[in-house]
């Protein structure tokens, strides 16, 4: 009985992890300690840092959330950092916390007018190039102000929609058939070459979907949640946020949009897939039967909805609130004239954005320990030695480095959190200036007029620190563009991707983790150098 009972708690430990992932959080929970009281807690929260990252890169295997939340709650214990510092990180990135809560669930009573714009696209535009362009450019776009996990969740949803309606169709099976859609033993003979061309098709504009995503949502305050944790660190509101970013974002925009028209066109790194002209009809059919169905009430929905999305770019532009708030009132006006009057209805709007929201706090655990045991001091040491136009390239390079192989949002928080720890120690070597955190803090408040304040400081460093802070925007833009940029090389880097990886759409449309990288190799190619050359030469 004692036997079987271990045994079910060893199954029960991390659940379906492969075993050798098991085992090694478990010698990770029992090296750490052994660490801190032989090598010291410096190297073994570095240690722990290679840890962490190991979840992140591993989320295919287990989500990192219970890992790493375990080797979180191990150095709280252990002393490496304290409750308290993990409640400030927190504290500190409320807002970030707020619009993971309630815009994500705000855009998702907004699926349907999404998803019947991606639709229309998918079925009335017949150029593979125009289409493609077009998939990438509204990904962009629409992660710009959205999110872009929501936005690649409709994408997928509307993909998945077409490969169910012509795989049952296919296999000779109806709509209310048991049906595994991963299998192809049923599919007709003749249309087996036909479903492999519409799979490929299928990757290929998922592919342009997701990047788009990317290149829109470094754009913007609102793109990813890095960008709202590093605005509020600058102070920065969603216009000044995208003027700044712009001298490197705008020409990786352009270059992602032109590698896409590329690709396209020369049939290389598995795109040029075109799909079958019998299966266009098929789909074409399906939607405007689905269009039928909509009636005027479904009309009324969709046009609410398109209102509603006015209605929030103007309030992120304007800044007539914290986009969390913006993302309640999206909640609040869409469910309240779209009719959603059951508590059932609104809990899947929170399930995509929640687990994420709790995986952040963990983060900040992990920043916590950077924090307390000054783990970052050498490489930040060696980084800030050097000077102008090197040091921002040396950032967005080690930045991208990092956010390919962890999550971006980590590094960055990593990053700026540390770089403007940097900066408030400068600031304190500046003679006249008495409380350097202090003074920080007013530099870097939304509320304030930057110039208005160092207009207030003695006339004798009014232009020492002018210029540090001047610095200190081009670093944010390039920790910014660093983390978001080469992250499209992985799964690991970029949320939308894992999202995309992880869906039920991937193993059906034959969408491995190798593909993938190959697919976005040509991306991670020419926006790496672009976004590299733009911060060098434009910053």
């Amino acid at each position: 009985m004692s036997q079987s009972l271990a045994a079910a708690f060893g199954k029960n430990f991390l659940g379906n992890a492969p075993g050798w992932y098991k085992t090694a959080i478990l010698a990770f929970l029992i090296i750490n300690p052994i660490l801190i009281y032989t090598a010291g807690p410096f190297v073994a929260g570095w240690v722990l840092i290679g840890e962490f990252i190991f979840t992140l890169a591993m989320a295919l295997k287990c989500y990192p959330l219970p890992a790493g939340g375990l080797l979180a709650i191990e150095a709280v214990i252990f002393k490496l950092t304290t409750p308290l510092t993990v409640y400030h990180e927190a504290k500190n990135n409320f807002a970030v916390i707020l619009l993971l809560i309630f815009m994500v669930a705000g855009i998702y009573f907004m699926k349907d007018f999404l998803q019947y714009t991606f639709t229309r696209i998918l079925t009335r535009v017949r150029s593979k190039i125009a289409i493609s362009l077009m998939f990438c450019f509204a990904g962009a776009f629409l992660s710009a102000f959205l999110d872009a996990l929501t936005v690649t969740a409709v994408i997928i949803a509307v993909a998945f929609g077409f490969y169910n309606v012509y795989h049952r169709f296919a296999s000779g099976k109806n709509m209310q058939c048991e049906h595994d859609l991963c299998s192809d033993s049923t599919v007709k003979e003749t249309q087996r070459e036909e479903l492999a061309q519409f799979r490929a098709f299928l990757r290929n504009l998922m592919m342009h979907g997701a990047v788009g995503t990317a290149l829109g949502g470094v754009c913007t305050l609102v793109g990813e949640p890095q960008n709202l944790l590093i605005g509020e660190e600058m102070g920065w509101h969603f216009i000044p946020f995208f003027l700044q970013v712009a001298p490197v974002s705008m020409p990786v925009l352009a270059v992602g949009l032109l590698t896409c028209i590329f690709v396209e066109r020369f049939h290389i790194f598995g795109y040029g897939a075109v799909m079958p002209g019998n299966i266009r009809s098929h789909l074409l059919e399906t939607a405007i039967q689905m269009e039928e169905k909509r009636g005027a009430e479904g009309k009324a929905k969709l046009i609410v909805q398109g209102l509603i999305g006015v209605w929030l770019i103007v309030a992120l532009a304007l800044h007539l609130a914290e986009v969390g708030i913006i993302g309640l009132s999206v909640i609040v006006l869409l469910t309240s004239l779209n009719g959603y009057t059951d508590e059932h209805q609104f809990g899947p709007a929170f399930e995509e954005a929640l687990p994420f929201t709790a995986l952040l706090v963990v983060f900040f655990s992990i920043v916590g320990v950077i924090h307390d045991q000054h783990l970052f001091a050498p490489v930040m040491h060696l980084v800030l030695s050097m000077h102008g136009h090197m040091q921002m390239a040396a950032y967005y390079i080690a930045n991208g480095l990092l956010s390919m192989i962890s999550d971006n949002v980590f590094v960055a928080t990593v990053y700026i959190s540390e770089t403007k720890m940097h900066f408030v120690q400068l600031l304190g070597t500046v003679p006249g200036v008495t409380d350097s955190v202090a003074l920080m803090d007013k530099l870097t408040d939304p509320h304030l007029n930057r110039p208005d304040v160092i207009a207030s400081l003695p006339q004798a460093i009014q232009g020492q620190v002018g210029d540090m802070m001047r610095h200190f925007d081009k670093l944010a833009v390039a920790i910014n563009t660093g983390t978001n940029i080469p992250s499209v090389a992985t799964p690991n880097g970029q949320a939308a991707f894992l999202f995309l990886l992880t869906s039920a759409l991937a193993p059906v449309i034959r969408l491995s983790y190798g593909r993938m990288v190959i697919l976005a190799l040509p991306y991670t190619i020419t926006m790496s150098i672009t976004g590299l050359a733009a911060t060098y030469y434009f910053l």
